[in-house]
């Protein structure tokens, strides 16, 4: 890596600050929290955002809507219902709740009885991906929805991935944020050392900036047919041939590939959904978008191998940032010491656009 100028400032950045790891998610903004394959027409599921128990229900007509995972009655999870019309209908005894979360029917009473209903959450479905927002829902028309990578454009074929980690989602960000750590992926990607060209920031984000160089003649196959061949120049200085910029834009993150005639060739956008009340689990929502090569149909005959590769690397990754989590978990706090700056600047921002949160339970 190329020499990095360390300051004082850049290593004490965090100090008085809150262990980052009990920092919660701001939930005044849109997050995924299910796939739209996952929820067929007259169905309903049961999902999570940091412990909330939410059921979206997709009607035989209309929009996706979602509400609270509770009948007002028994306490009974909605998601276990049945969808009719254009509502929801407790599994018990039969209660049913509109898109608005309001009681509309009670088999047994009269109309003018109906009980109160539950909470509803502004509910919004784009690239595949069902968003609701957990916050202030007065709020939730003023903030915009993420840009989805290249979702939906024909010049790129796009993956979606959404595995759950035993960790809370600030790793995550450190994870994808600090290419140094191509190390642990030397079995994947062969010998590549990482440079560092630079950053941005600013009151919501941080980006970062890398290229690569090979130090081995290993390449694999999905990345050569994909970026081309890159060589080994036996210790001379190598060109850019791509920069990779990472960048948590709060509360997502996105990582794109451009090449040397600053043409896109990969856009990843992901956020990092916690499922637990403590947010110490996660789930990631993926979005892989690959520009297709010049080749027809060569993106179809690698994306086989470009799926096992990215799963392997993402396997990796899962690995050693709950191995993370596992260390805070037995240690009774952060004792990190960062000392790369981007990582310290990421995790100022995370602690500063985030909420305390509540004391862990042991």
């Amino acid at each position: 890596m190329d020499q990095i100028t360390i300051t004082e400032r850049d290593t004490d950045i965090s100090l008085g600050s809150p262990d980052l790891r009990t920092v919660d998610c701001d939930p005044d903004f849109w997050y995924p929290v299910a796939w739209s394959h996952e929820l067929k027409t007259g169905k309903t599921i049961g999902v999570r955002y940091a412990g909330l128990p939410i059921a979206l229900v997709r009607p035989t007509e209309g929009a996706v809507f979602a509400l609270e995972d509770r009948c007002a009655h028994r306490q009974v999870p909605l998601s276990k219902g049945t969808v009719k019309g254009q509502a929801v209908q407790c599994c018990y005894h039969g209660w049913a709740y509109g898109r608005s979360g309001r009681c509309i029917d009670v088999p047994y009473l009269g109309k003018g009885k109906l009980p109160n209903g539950v909470r509803t959450y502004p509910c919004r479905e784009a690239g595949g991906l069902i968003f609701v927002f957990p916050g202030d829902p007065a709020l939730a028309d003023s903030v915009p929805m993420p840009r989805l990578a290249h979702v939906g454009d024909p010049e790129y074929r796009t993956r979606q991935f959404g595995p759950r980690v035993a960790c809370h989602y600030t790793f995550m960000h450190e994870n994808l944020m600090d290419m140094n750590h191509q190390f642990l992926h030397r079995r994947q990607m062969g010998q590549i050392r990482a440079r560092f060209l630079g950053q941005d920031r600013g009151e919501n984000f941080v980006e970062a900036r890398y290229s690569f160089g090979r130090t081995d003649t290993r390449q694999p196959l999905a990345e050569a047919l994909i970026f081309g061949r890159h060589r080994d120049l036996k210790g001379k200085e190598q060109p850019v041939e791509e920069v990779v910029t990472v960048r948590t834009e709060y509360p997502y993150q996105t990582l794109n590939i451009v090449d040397k005639d600053g043409d896109l060739m990969m856009d990843l956008w992901v956020a990092y959904v916690p499922q637990s009340a403590d947010q110490r689990t996660s789930r990631a929502f993926g979005l892989l978008s690959v520009r297709r090569p010049k080749i027809p149909f060569l993106i179809d005959l690698i994306w086989p191998a470009l799926a096992v590769f990215t799963n392997r690397i993402f396997e990796e990754d899962r690995e050693v940032v709950e191995l993370e989590q596992q260390a805070w978990d037995a240690q009774g706090g952060d004792r990190n010491r960062e000392v790369f700056p981007v990582v310290n600047h990421l995790r100022a921002l995370l602690s500063r656009c985030g909420q305390p949160g509540q004391p862990a339970q042991r």
